[in-house]
């Protein structure tokens, strides 16, 4: 079983790529004109969803990667690069931007009852930096009782996620458009850290191989 450590790097990483706060207004927005009950049914499906999805990449990365012939050190350096970039449009406010025209064009060509997959469950909660940080972190969760435990992580990301979008009206209110740019930033940084160390983990390994 890996050590607290990686088990609380995993956490954050996980999380700071779903980055439930910021989408909480966004949930609002493609749940727009749904009764408090009707919202509750998307947000329990987006997360099952999106947990699902991440799920999968966590049992199967490695093996997923083997396919294309990707050593994992050589997906750190570039889940590092992409993770560091997703990082950049957080500290200076372009991934939001990104996501609020996702959804725009979301609630334009699919129905209701289809917000929950699109865009809610991908790309918004499994986007591209989601997906790259669980099969990097499946690489180091090697084993049964390791998978597990990222499965795991997985699921408290994602329930935190599930609990933001039943607070979204709340916690939209409470944190205001200063507080939001002010988190964002915060998690930016934290992001943009811990992808320093996957690239530098990346290279370390790809040196020694």
């Amino acid at each position: 079983m890996p050590n607290f450590d990686s088990l609380f790097n995993a956490f954050v990483t996980i999380l700071v790529t779903i980055d439930p706060p910021g989408l909480a207004p966004l949930f609002l927005a493609v749940t727009a004109g749904m009764s408090r009950e009707q919202r509750g049914q998307v947000s329990v499906r987006a997360s099952v969803i999106g947990f699902g999805v991440l799920a999968l990449f966590a049992i199967a990365g490695a093996g997923i990667l083997s396919v294309f012939g990707i050593t994992l050190p050589a997906f750190r350096v570039a889940g590092g690069f992409l993770l560091f970039f997703i990082a950049f449009e957080m500290v200076f406010e372009r991934r939001q931007d990104r996501k609020e025209k996702i959804s725009d064009v979301a609630i334009t060509r699919d129905h209701i009852h289809n917000i929950a997959a699109f865009p809610l469950a991908i790309p918004l909660i499994a986007g591209p930096g989601a997906i790259s940080a669980t099969v990097l972190l499946s690489g180091t969760f090697q084993g049964v009782g390791s998978r597990l435990a990222l499965i795991a992580i997985i699921f408290a990301c994602l329930l935190i996620t599930y609990l933001v979008f039943v607070l979204s009206e709340w916690i939209d209110k409470a944190l205001g458009q200063t507080g939001r740019s002010i988190l964002t930033r915060l998690l930016g940084v934290i992001l943009a850290a811990l992808a320093v160390q996957f690239v530098a983990d990346g290279i370390k390994a790809l040196a020694a191989g």
